[in-house]
């Protein structure tokens, strides 16, 4: 019998799962299993599984135009490079696939700006437990532990500070220093909120010390925490901004936002085969006009209380420590190491299994489909009682909590 998978370069422990259809918040199994999916390909299909706006606009798209090169404009890259910046504080679109593509371009686009306005002032400092990408770069710029002892020598450049300690950013500052890039919510490393008051004297440090404020928004932009992007929450405007996962609803589209003061590329610069293709564009298109309506938002911070009420009463009910998040992106905290093994149960459930996340041992994530309904919420609530129950987690040993919410 031929092993599963055999023929693929190993990356992950997947299970001997193969999916075979998706649509809103359930994927199908190719043996009929259904899965209430609370992942959603990591915050990527802002929609669900295959809804039908993408459908359409794919299909329309792909009758028309799919590449025409990036040395050309086309009407849905202009189209939607214009929606973003009516819809945000910035000036200027650079489009991409990946969030480590748009993560990548804005570390460049920092450097640029440094060397013509810095005299090459080039480091850009980030924080412990962040998380930027895959590439080298993005690997040396993330915070994540035991990262740079995996493909040394890493690219050097990118001091780390501690989030929510401001006096960590200014000891990190030197003259080299040219940025200073964060995530409002740190995804990867548990759904750690940026604490408001620190984000304020981030951005009026970096203000005083003349260094680009880079908001990396892959997993929170567009909708995620109940607002367009999540520095709405804050109070602040950043300077550059990167954006990928939810942007292109399941597609692989990603984007840097600048203002006008920094768009300092000169051409040859930057660039990619499949940036502003149109293909893609137009998908990201349809997921704006769709995420980013008033109501729209209203109803993601609606459904998010009524999730974080849900995960409060799993709380009290079987011991844990706490739940936290924002918008549709949370985390439900356990007493002891065992979120692998409430994954599994969770998934193997019958007949309906449940696809959670385990970012760090003793964590959950969810990270639902912004369209979820209460019904569906109420259902995931259940499952994720069974699969607690189960494997009796609240016998396990205590460990840290810091919580929080928005």
């Amino acid at each position: 019998m031929t092993e599963l998978g055999q023929d693929l370069i190993t990356i992950t422990q997947r299970p001997d799962i193969v999916f075979a259809q998706g649509q809103g918040s359930w994927l199908i199994d190719e043996s009929g299993k259904r899965y209430l999916d609370l992942i959603q390909g990591w915050a990527v299909n802002s929609l669900g599984h295959s809804p039908e706006v993408l459908a359409q606009a794919l299909s329309e798209q792909a009758r028309r135009l799919t590449n025409p090169s990036p040395a050309f404009y086309n009407r849905p890259m202009l189209d939607l490079a214009k929606r973003l910046v009516d819809l945000s504080c910035f000036d200027r679109v650079f489009l991409g696939s990946s969030g480590t593509e748009a993560n990548e371009a804005a570390v460049k686009l920092a450097r640029r700006w440094g060397q013509k306005q810095r005299q090459g002032a080039h480091e850009i400092i980030g924080f412990e437990g962040g998380f930027h990408g895959r590439s080298l770069a993005m690997m040396s710029a993330s915070g994540k532990p035991g990262w740079d002892r995996i493909y040394p020598p890493m690219p050097t450049g990118f001091p780390k500070a501690r989030l929510n300690d401001i006096e960590s950013v200014a000891r990190a500052i030197t003259p080299s220093s040219v940025a200073v890039m964060i995530e409002f919510v740190q995804g990867e490393a548990g759904v750690n909120l940026a604490d408001p008051g620190f984000v304020r004297e981030l951005r009026a440090l970096t203000e005083e010390r003349q260094l680009l404020l880079i908001a990396d928004e892959v997993q929170t932009g567009i909708g995620r925490c109940g607002h367009a992007f999540a520095y709405e929450m804050y109070g602040i405007e950043p300077d550059l901004l990167t954006l990928a996962k939810g942007i292109g609803g399941g597609a692989p589209l990603s984007a840097l936002l600048c203002k006008e003061r920094f768009n300092c590329f000169e051409p040859g610069d930057q660039g990619g085969t499949f940036c502003g293709n149109p293909l893609m564009a137009a998908l990201g298109l349809a997921v704006l006009n769709e995420v980013c309506q008033t109501e729209f938002l209203a109803a993601v911070r609606q459904r998010s209380r009524y999730l974080a009420a849900g995960l409060q009463r799993l709380v009290k009910t079987h011991g844990l420590l706490g739940e936290r998040g924002a918008g549709l992106l949370r985390a439900l905290v356990l007493p002891g190491n065992h979120a692998e093994q409430v994954v599994s149960a969770a998934r193997n459930l019958a007949p309906t299994g449940l696809l959670l996340n385990a970012p760090r041992p003793h964590l959950l994530r969810l990270m639902p489909a912004l369209n979820i309904t209460e019904a569906e919420i109420d259902q995931g609530l259940d499952l994720l009682g069974q699969a607690l129950r189960e494997t009796a987690i609240y016998m396990s040993k205590p460990s840290a909590f810091t919580g929080g919410s928005a």
